[in-house]
C-alpha cells in the first residue's frame, strides 16, 4: 500500500507542476495582452494563450461559478494555486503520519 501511495503523490505531485505552470503563464500572458505590452497581432502567443485557456477553462469554470463577480478581476487561477498546493501538503503530511 506505501508503494502505491507513494505513487500516487508523485503522479499528482507532477500533475500539480504542471498546473502551476501552466497557471502562471496564463495569468502572465493576460496581464501582457490587457496592458498592451503584446499586441494581439501576435499569433504565436495568442495561440499559445487560447490553448492554455483551453486547457484550463475545464478547472477554472467551476471555481468561478463559485466565486462572487468582481468585475474585471478572475480570482479563480489564485485559488486553483491555492487549492493544489493544499491538496499537495495534506497528501504529505498523512503519508509522514500513517505511512
Amino acid at each position: 500500500m506505501p508503494v502505491i501511495f507513494g505513487i500516487f503523490l508523485d503522479a499528482f505531485n507532477m500533475l500539480s507542476q504542471i498546473l502551476q505552470g501552466l497557471v502562471i503563464v496564463m495569468v502572465v500572458l493576460s496581464l501582457l495582452f490587457s496592458f498592451n505590452v503584446i499586441s494581439g497581432s501576435n499569433t504565436f502567443l495568442l495561440n499559445v494563450y487560447q490553448g492554455i485557456n483551453r486547457l484550463l477553462d475545464p478547472i477554472l469554470n467551476p471555481i468561478r461559478k463559485l466565486l462572487p463577480d468582481t468585475g474585471g478581476m478572475d480570482f479563480s487561477p489564485l485559488v486553483l494555486l491555492f487549492t493544489l498546493e493544499l491538496i499537495r501538503r495534506a497528501l504529505i503530511r498523512y503519508a509522514m503520519t500513517y505511512l
